[in-house]
């Protein structure tokens, strides 16, 4: 019963970790750490450990929904490496941040992250929109022939990025929380492109906190081994229900999410 559970847990942290670019930790992490509260059986998880398993398993949804956004080509390569050019070295110094957090803080680091970036999402329309003279300017064309453009400089995205890195170390779940608000708020990215290029960069920073995370001895992997058929299934369920999706819906589905486990979480490390 208990392995039944974890596959469903996968399968649900990857159709909606993918649907809006988080990656699904967003899920697996609070999903690892309360679940041996109503099952006895399960792994007792510390959030090192929920979060090294996380990790791992992120890196099987990054691949399952890059595969489906790159068919339908909506990811942005050049900006996804560039990211990852920062992710990557930010996810092991998240990892190494992690060893010292104790369950309690981590709750209320966690919550209040997830509580400020649903924030900012919810008055983006008013806040000023960021506009750059110099850097990368990327154009995309969706799928029903609509124009984007946008720009931002290299230097800025790396240093977002290295952030974003750091917090997908530190508490397992992906970054895309930050990065898909960031590519949405700073760089002008269309939401779509955002949600793919996110998953993307998830898929390839998962691979380096899981080297550290695997190094720490984070990782339960009898858990591993039940939650990735799941998180495969999900990411590629994920990136086809988000094709189906307006984008206004997926902001409004990500703003909530991010807000109801935020407060789940500060209440609880209060």
């Amino acid at each position: 019963m208990v392995w039944i559970l974890l596959f469903a847990l996968g399968l649900a942290a990857g159709t909606l970790g993918s649907i809006i670019g988080l990656g699904g930790g967003i899920l697996i992490v609070p999903g690892l750490l309360s679940g041996q509260n109503f099952l006895p059986g399960l792994p007792d998880f510390t959030p090192q450990t929920a979060v090294g398993t996380s990790i791992v398993i992120l890196i099987v949804t990054g691949f399952a929904a890059t595969r489906s956004y790159m068919a339908d080509k909506r990811i942005d390569f050049k900006s996804g490496w560039l990211f990852f050019l920062g992710s990557g070295p930010g996810s092991f110094v998240g990892a190494a941040f992690n060893e010292q957090v104790d369950e309690g803080l981590f709750s209320l680091l966690f919550g209040s992250f997830m509580l400020l970036v649903s924030i900012l999402l919810m008055v983006k329309d008013k806040l000023p929109k960021a506009t750059f003279k110099n850097g990368w300017e990327r154009t995309f064309t969706d799928t029903s022939g609509n124009v984007f453009a946008y720009r931002y400089p290299p230097a800025a995205a790396l240093l977002i990025s290295f952030i974003v890195g750091i917090i997908s170390g530190l508490f397992g779940i992906g970054g895309g929380s930050l990065m898909v608000p960031a590519m949405m708020l700073l760089f002008g990215f269309p939401v779509t492109v955002a949600v793919a290029t996110s998953m993307f960069m998830i898929f390839l920073s998962s691979i380096t906190g899981s080297i550290a995370h695997i190094y720490y001895g984070n990782v339960v992997w009898q858990a591993v081994i039940f939650l990735v058929p799941g998180a495969y299934l999900g990411g590629r369920l994920g990136a086809y229900i988000h094709k189906k999706l307006p984008a206004r819906f997926v902001v409004i589905l990500l703003l909530l999410l991010l807000a109801g486990l935020g407060i789940r979480f500060i209440l609880s490390g209060i």
